[in-house]
């Protein structure tokens, strides 16, 4: 062990440093998202101009929402980082419908879609790996080959990380740097080859065009910024991480800081190009809506196809990692609070790993990309996602007010009116899909409070000894 490094009373050792926490921010972030989201966002905009705005707006939110977090992030350092934070905001109950939520659905839906997103990419080289190549079929249910490959790339990354924190990093920094290297590939290509007379005069020469009154123009946009934001999201992974970084009071703040921002001016960057290559309408109808691949089409040609699943299978495969790697940490400090089930709380002694998290993790990511119900649950708590991100902003003004002596070694920047805008926007965007989307608002809701009757039974479970024992 490094002599730098310093192992915590939990077991967990600090061994994270600024790089590695900036590429686990940024490497959660860049999943695929970024490649295909825009085909969906411009045909409920209709506007280069909206589909610009879409992703600014985007951009700003989340820079505000990950400055507000480095001053709970330096406050308290802990593992478990948002649920840490609701918490001692709010109380253990909000903290724990955090966790469930992420459990259940936010943290492993993911897991299991980024790791078939990478098994369809990879069925571009090897295409015996299928949705239609079946192993066991039983009905309507069954197990195929995309599933198969999705599943042993979950479990082979979950053991990778119970290797050692050095391990999960190390992947992480490699793959991060490799996709941002792709992507900066993507964006130089398309300035330097990509343009197109046809989408240039489309898109720039009628940037400002937008067929709808200024309200539609709202509403239409803060709807649409659902993809966005959740191609923006993870960010706040690294918080869960905090028991494991050293100098956290620094670097936490300063790596969320650093890596959103980059993260954010590449997405503007890879959607500036998409306006240069293609013509809105192409964007709108991207085959599969799969933009990146339809610009790069522009500039290689057929090998566009083979070059962005390769820069995909990158993106997704360290994606996949940094929220294996982070997530189970969120579990762990639930356990330790009694709160989540006891193995999950305990910390090999070898490794400094959570190990039983993350095998618990990984085991129930598997089962959600067994059933293939994984994008469904993701996109109904769309809702609870951006719930949780407003109440946990809010806890600033709560702590604020009931902990006004506590080390802050970071204030959050533009506080109050910065984090009152983001809940204000955020709240707005909520409102809209409401109205709009309740089809995808309403289940989410319904799978957050189920945790309710959970969390007290885990309550009862915990006080029950103390109860014997008087």
């Amino acid at each position: 062990m490094d002599r730098a490094d310093t192992v915590t009373q939990t077991g967990l050792v600090q061994r994270l440093g600024l790089l590695d926490s900036t590429t686990i921010v940024m490497g959660s972030m860049i999943g695929s998202g970024v490649f295909i989201v825009s085909a969906d966002i411009a045909r409920q905009v209709a506007s280069p101009a909206l589909l610009m705005s879409t992703w600014v707006a985007t951009a700003l939110l989340t820079m505000i929402a990950a400055l507000s977090y480095g001053e709970l992030a330096a406050m308290m350092p802990r593992a478990g980082g948002q649920y840490v934070y609701l918490r001692e905001a709010f109380g253990p109950l909000w903290g724990f419908l955090y966790g469930w939520t992420l459990f259940a659905v936010i943290q492993c839906g993911t897991l299991a879609a980024v790791a078939v997103a990478f098994a369809k990419f990879l069925g571009v080289f090897l295409p015996a790996v299928s949705e239609d190549s079946w192993l066991v079929k039983i009905g309507p249910a069954g197990v195929n080959t995309q599933m198969l490959v999705a599943i042993g790339l979950i479990l082979a990354l979950t053991w990778h990380n119970t290797r050692g924190i050095e391990a999960g990093a190390r992947v992480q920094n490699i793959f991060t740097i490799a996709k941002i290297g792709a992507l900066a590939g993507l964006i130089a290509a398309g300035v330097l080859f990509g343009r197109q007379p046809a989408a240039m005069e489309r898109n720039f020469g009628r940037f400002w065009e937008v067929p709808w009154s200024a309200w539609d123009a709202v509403r239409l946009t803060a709807v649409a910024m659902v993809g966005a934001l959740f191609s923006s999201d993870a960010w706040n992974n690294v918080t869960f991480t905090a028991g494991e970084v050293r100098n956290p009071k620094r670097n936490l703040p300063l790596s969320l800081a650093l890596g959103v921002g980059i993260v954010s001016v590449i997405y503007l960057a890879c959607n500036t190009v998409y306006l240069m290559a293609l013509p809105l309408e192409g964007i709108q109808r991207a085959p599969e809506d799969r933009v990146a691949t339809a610009v790069i089409h522009t500039i290689l040609g057929p090998a566009a196809t083979q070059v962005m699943a390769l820069a995909v299978m990158v993106s997704t495969f360290g994606c996949l990692n940094g929220m294996i790697f982070a997530g189970a940490r969120v579990y762990y400090a639930m356990a330790r609070d009694g709160l989540f089930f006891a193995a999950a709380g305990r910390v090999n002694p070898g490794t400094h790993t959570p190990n039983h998290s993350l095998w618990m993790q990984g085991a129930w990511a598997a089962f959600l990309t067994l059933t293939g119900r994984y994008s469904d649950l993701l996109d109904y708590v769309i809702f609870a996602v951006l719930l949780f991100y407003i109440l946990t902003i809010a806890g600033l003004f709560v702590l604020r007010r009931t902990r006004p002596d506590a080390e802050r070694p970071y204030r959050a920047l533009g506080y109050p009116l910065l984090p009152a805008v983001y809940i204000a926007v955020a709240a707005f965007i909520e409102l809209m899909l409401l109205l709009y989307k309740p089809n995808y608002t309403w289940p989410g809701l319904l799978i957050v409070l189920t945790g309710i009757p959970v969390y007290l039974a885990w309550r009862k479970r915990r006080e029950s000894p103390s109860r014997s024992e008087a």
